[in-house]
């Protein structure tokens, strides 16, 4: 709304009007209003949980091997997020942009869905909440809206890097944006993978065949990664930290990705319309910057489904809509592993279960838990493939080196660029 304001005072010859035209300026200014907002509307909206009681059903504390006790803080603070995103983007992003609109669709969506699980659990004291099925119905209606509105959108191209004289590296744009299956393969230069490539065989069905490979993608990766961030949200400040540093990463994709001559440099495909999503995604660390205040060790708020979800989700739906996709298994590789474990783990005691064997993998899963569990909190009846670590880390520690793992996933991921 502000954009809009202050293109038009700029007709007028308003001093400082011209500055809102500037994707570095707005980008910032929505980074800092985040925070500010996030850190504002957490103290009184925790407030307001603590005066009426209203908390998660109770946690098990047994976990913990320094005796935190967790019981009564109060949960749903992924609305703190939600509103500390939403208002800036509101005011200083450009609405009618496709990639802006999409991106406000995922953080409505997946909150809602969150927030449904998250009422369950705090208001029907249901600590189950919502049924896994409804989650995933959710999550895949999310990737139909996604992956179909890119197809279907004119506004959704690209502009295709070509390489021509190989001996002195010269890469030109496409002049003409156009649409386009492909998408970005870390570490492997003048080679992107497109979908369509894989229906060659078809004939005149292998396009509408490739987009429908796409929106499958599409649904995978947002259902990986949101419940990749789901099950990262275990302890203070860990998801919220995570995430904001994969939204560095992915706001740097998107400024690039947008700029002619970045985009030429790096040999990346050039996305017009893309910067909106640097406005976004600096409201994004923004806010969980400011979460952050109220999350970090000892929380005094959790973020819940509400939040998870709906971190997870703006993290696939701008990978996918930079074509960056293929990339979030290093650069989430903190949720690819959580979602790992947690696989691993059930495979195997279920293995077990049918040879009549009590048998895990991990001491908890996910693995963020194994970290902090003591010997006499195993099971004495079970097999377990991995018994370490014997000593248990601080809960504060072990999110600290989940974050520096990150941030060396984050530096690695950044290199792909400069390796293509």
């Amino acid at each position: 709304m502000l954009y809009y304001l202050f293109r038009w005072l700029d007709q007028f010859g308003i001093s400082g009007a011209h500055m809102w035209t500037y994707i570095s300026f707005r980008s910032l200014v929505a980074m800092i209003l985040a925070l500010l907002i996030s850190a504002w509307f957490g103290k009184w909206f925790i407030r307001q949980l603590r005066r009426r009681q209203i908390s998660e059903v109770q946690r098990d504390a047994s976990i913990d091997p320094f005796g935190v006790e967790k019981r009564g803080v109060p949960s749903m603070g992924g609305i703190i997020i939600i509103v500390a995103i939403l208002v800036p983007v509101l005011l200083i992003g450009r609405l009618r942009n496709i990639y802006l609109i999409l991106m406000i669709i995922t953080t409505v969506w997946l909150g809602l869905l969150g927030g449904l699980d998250d009422y369950i659990k705090v208001f029907r004291k249901n600590k189950e909440g919502l049924a896994g099925r409804f989650k995933i119905i959710g999550q895949v209606g999310l990737g139909l809206i996604v992956g179909l509105t890119l197809y279907l959108s004119p506004e959704a191209v690209i502009q295709e890097n070509i390489e021509v004289n190989s001996a002195q590296e010269e890469v030109i744009i496409k002049p003409v944006a156009e649409k386009s299956l492909k998408t970005t393969i870390p570490f492997v230069k003048n080679h992107n993978l497109d979908y369509h490539a894989a229906f060659t065989w078809a004939g005149e069905a292998a396009e509408p065949l490739g987009w429908a490979l796409f929106v499958v993608m599409a649904i995978l990766v947002i259902t990986a990664v949101s419940n990749g961030a789901n099950l990262n949200d275990g302890m203070d400040g860990m998801c919220a930290g995570v995430s904001a540093i994969i939204g560095v990463v992915l706001g740097i994709f998107a400024y690039v990705s947008s700029h002619y001559g970045f985009a030429q440099y790096l040999n990346i495909m050039f996305i017009p319309g893309s910067q909106e999503l640097v406005v976004f995604l600096c409201a994004f660390i923004g806010a969980l910057i400011g979460f952050l205040w109220y999350n970090a060790f000892p929380a005094q708020i959790f973020m819940g489904d509400t939040g998870s979800l709906t971190i997870g989700g703006i993290i696939a739906t701008a990978a996918i809509i930079m074509h960056k996709e293929l990339m979030l298994p290093i650069l989430c590789g903190i949720f690819f592993v959580e979602s790992l474990s947690v696989m691993m783990q059930v495979w195997w005691f279920k293995l077990g279960k049918r040879r009549g064997v009590k048998q895990r993998i991990f001491r908890r899963a996910p693995i963020h838990d194994t970290f902090r569990t003591q010997d006499h909190q195993l099971d004495a009846d079970c097999r377990y493939m991995f018994r370490f670590p014997h000593q248990p880390k601080h809960e504060a520690k072990i999110t600290i080196r989940f974050w520096i793992v990150t941030i060396i996933l984050a530096a690695m991921t950044i290199i792909t660029l400069k390796i293509r």
